[in-house]
């Protein structure tokens, strides 16, 4: 409240909201797609009031989303966080998917293809630089076996010729997987921000 400007302290509860919802479950102790939504929808709350202006478009995804993710990240080893609602191997990724979306798309217009994301040279090298390689990485250090068993998704993107495709893919994932399913939307706070009109 005391960070946003006086005429806007009404938007204080609705984005409490969000920001709280978006570090897991205290009571299940898990994480997943749903809170990495919330944080998003945070994030869009700020942008619809004015405290995050068109210009911080990279800086929000580049700086502020890659900090969450990490935070993130070092919840999920510090208190063994579970996914929720993982979808096992089939799925992208047991608890984030839009380091994945937003990664690929930094990879638009580069020499790479994304065969890289299973080169663990290329992945040493320029991990810290890509959101998609620190994603990977994680994976890595959190699961054993062969990539291909625990992640197969992702190891079918790694055969995509070109990162264009690869980010359209992933965009259409997300509206089905994330946005179109009730189990995670449900838990959504709409308010004066971010309103929910049925048709």
């Amino acid at each position: 409240r005391d960070l946003l400007p006086a005429e806007r302290h009404d938007a204080a509860p609705e984005l409490a909201a969000y920001l709280v919802a978006a570090f897991g479950n205290a009571t299940r102790i898990d994480y997943g797609s749903g809170h990495e939504l919330s944080f998003v929808m945070w994030l869009l709350c700020l942008c619809k009031i004015g405290f995050l202006e068109p210009s911080d478009s990279v800086a929000i995804v580049l700086t502020i989303f890659r900090l969450y993710i990490q935070l993130c990240q070092q919840l999920q080893r510090t208190y063994k966080l579970e996914p929720a609602g993982s979808h096992g191997v089939w799925g992208l990724d047991d608890f984030q998917f839009l380091p994945f979306y937003f990664g690929s798309a930094q990879f638009i217009g580069s020499e790479s293809t994304p065969a890289v994301s299973l080169d663990q040279g290329f992945i040493a090298r320029e991990g810290d630089e890509y959101l998609y390689l620190q994603g990977i990485r994680f994976i890595g250090e959190v699961k054993r076996g062969p990539f291909f068993e625990h992640s197969r998704q992702l190891y079918d993107i790694s055969g995509v010729p070109r990162w264009e495709k690869v980010n359209q893919g992933l965009g259409k994932m997300y509206k089905a997987e994330v946005l179109g399913k009730f189990p995670v939307v449900q838990h959504l706070v709409f308010g004066s921000i971010l309103s929910f009109a049925s048709s």
